[in-house]
């Protein structure tokens, strides 16, 4: 046995070289990458889950999820990959329809504490009008950012499923936004996801984030653990990663509470949806609690019938 394996050298080492490992595969997995069909993404998908399955069955979650992040000089990107307890043909369901699927990407969008509105354009569509906040109290529209996202003909294979939403343009001087959602079957009525939330940015739009970070920001991590492992207390990855991990957990949660309500009566679901997106919400309290149950419940269901009315 290797005599630095237990030290936190020899564990720095084992995770670049996992981190090297998935990253080989998911050259071909994000958006913007290549490959020559819907049959090649599904084997590397299904590939990445068995790469990931130490990590996705032993985490800081409690559930079997795993999340990264990366900055550059001019990109932020999210990722989680999750096994979801949902039949494939639910998550295809609710996600592969012309004809519903921007509508459905709006009723899971709003759970987001930062998105006020969300509608498809004047008769139906694939483009996405949503307003977002900087701030997570309730708004009005006329005072958040309205961003355009194109809703992509979604890539199919067998038991496969990618969808992707991109934005030239988002607040606070960035571009580019992107997200794209990708899942495989895994049998069992089990679903395998891989979501990816990334944008882009300039020297002002980094300026502007920052500010933002010092005065909305302050104190708030992620979910990255930057401490050695020996520290006797966990310290967490804080500035504009740790945003970007926030925002992609929230986007993560706000798609498994949608999924998990289609089982409510119809008349029910935004009620689930939304108690659900707030209870997984509380169990991470350090990096994801904004507000009360009921200062949630209420600013969402005003905004959700806000949503339904205006145009």
């Amino acid at each position: 046995m290797n005599a630095t394996a237990g030290t936190p050298a020899g564990r720095k080492l084992r995770k670049a070289a996992l981190m090297a490992s998935i990253l080989v595969t998911c050259c071909l997995l994000c958006p913007g990458g290549a490959s020559a069909s819907g049959v090649d993404d599904a084997v590397n998908l299904r590939e990445t889950y068995q790469k990931l399955i130490p990590r996705l069955e032993h985490n800081q979650f409690k559930r079997q999820l795993y999340l990264d992040s990366e900055e550059s000089t001019s990109t932020l990107k999210g990722e989680v990959y999750a096994v979801m307890n949902y039949p494939f043909a639910t998550v295809n369901g609710a996600f592969n329809d012309l004809s519903q699927g921007p509508l459905n990407w709006c009723d899971a969008l709003i759970l987001h504490p930062n998105i006020k509105y969300c509608r498809t354009t004047s008769g139906g569509g694939n483009t996405l009008i949503v307003n977002v906040s900087t701030k997570e109290v309730a708004e009005a529209l006329s005072t958040t950012y309205r961003v355009q996202f194109e809703y992509d003909a979604a890539t199919t294979g067998p038991g496969y499923l990618q969808v992707k939403l991109h934005a030239d343009q988002g607040p606070l001087n960035t571009r580019d936004y992107r997200i794209a959602l990708e899942a495989v079957a895994l049998g069992g009525d089990r679903t395998f996801l891989h979501l990816t939330y990334a944008y882009s940015y300039g020297v002002i739009g980094r300026l502007a984030m920052k500010a933002y970070l010092a005065a909305f920001g302050r104190g708030k991590v992620g979910f990255t653990e930057i401490a050695d492992p020996s520290a006797a207390q966990a310290e967490y990855i804080g500035g504009m990663r740790g945003l970007m991990e926030r925002n992609t957990m929230r986007y993560y949660l706000a798609i498994d509470a949608y999924l998990g309500a289609l089982s409510s009566p119809p008349d029910k679901r935004l009620e689930q949806r939304l108690t659900d997106w707030f209870d997984a919400s509380e169990r991470y309290p350090l990096q994801l609690h904004e507000m009360d149950r009921q200062q949630y419940m209420q600013m969402k269901y005003d905004e959700y019938q806000r949503q339904q009315t205006q145009q």
